[in-house]
């Protein structure tokens, strides 16, 4: 594989963040901003990525969202190691978030398809993602495009991929591939690897998508267990990487019964001891008292490796 010089950053492990919130609800902005901090600093992540859908991205609102990406630079994550999930229901918010990434200098965004109206059709999200590019008006801009059919009712089919790819060469510099479909995403990378920075949001995907040339992640479990990750991702033939994977399939499978967010944060407050972490935005629903106690007694024999601040 060669590596598109607009990618050569993207590298290593991109913990999707998860949103800490405050007894309000709205964003603890110091705790995001140290939580990242430890990810990039000290734990060796490759950079964040705030407010996809594992960080309840449309569940705020462009100030807030511009508010705690802000926060992140305050707390010392540098903005080239933070790709910003914009993705928004209305194109107009959509292109406020391109455009503050832009002028804070962030590596690049994240953006799935406007995701209210379902049955859309290729060219209706080829024409979305078109009229965030040209308005935003900024070669500078790198696009990492979002499937996630399964939460956004909106997929992306290879003719909206080689479309964006050959109409903005310079602007289109990857796919983050979140369906869960290993053939998908193994058919992604074998028909884009060789101008796309291809990665998975389903962590059993990555040592065969680092075997076909990726070189990084984005990462819902590298929120508490990001060396884990990295191993996969980085090292995919090292001895002991099949028992990471059985590791992290033992995980997802636990996790399966709940939604995930509020599953991913149970598990942030039992690692770290801050139950604050338990918080979520509606729709989504706190871990009830037994359920966490059900979630702390199964991870006792997945032993993670963690380390959480």
């Amino acid at each position: 594989m060669t590596i598109p010089a607009a990618t050569a950053s993207f590298h290593g492990i991109w913990p999707a963040l998860l949103t800490p919130l405050k007894p309000d609800l709205g964003i603890d902005l110091h705790r995001f901003g140290l939580h990242a901090r430890a990810l990039v600093h000290a734990k060796g992540c490759g950079g964040v990525v705030p407010f996809g859908t594992t960080g309840e991205g449309p569940s705020f609102s462009v100030d807030e969202r511009r508010d705690a990406v802000d926060a992140l630079v305050g707390e010392g994550v540098p903005a080239s190691q933070i790709l910003v999930s914009t993705s928004c229901a209305a194109l107009p918010d959509t292109l406020a978030l391109t455009r503050h990434a832009l002028a804070i200098g962030a590596h690049g965004c994240l953006m799935m398809p406007p995701f209210f109206l379902k049955g859309v059709s290729d060219q209706g999200v080829i024409d979305c993602y078109r009229q965030v590019i040209d308005g935003a008006a900024d070669d500078r801009l790198r696009l990492y495009l979002y499937h996630i059919p399964q939460v956004s009712g909106v997929g992306l089919s290879r003719k909206v991929v080689e479309t964006l790819k050959r109409l903005y060469p310079q602007t289109i510099v990857g796919i983050k591939d979140s369906s869960g479909d290993t053939a998908h995403t193994l058919a992604l990378a074998d028909a884009f690897n060789e101008t796309l920075m291809v990665t998975a949001g389903h962590e059993p995907d990555l040592p065969e998508l680092a075997r076909r040339g990726s070189t990084g992640a984005v990462s819902g479990l590298a929120n508490f267990m990001p060396h884990v990750v990295q191993r996969l991702a980085g090292r995919p033939d090292a001895p002991n990487t099949p028992h990471d994977v059985s590791r992290v399939r033992l995980l997802l499978a636990m996790l399966g019964p709940y939604a995930l967010t509020p599953a991913l944060k149970g598990i942030m407050a039992a690692l770290s001891g801050e139950p604050g972490w338990l918080r979520v935005r509606a729709p989504l629903v706190a871990l009830t008292t037994d359920q966490m106690h059900t979630l702390q007694h199964a991870l006792k024999p997945i032993a993670l490796d963690v380390d959480v601040d």
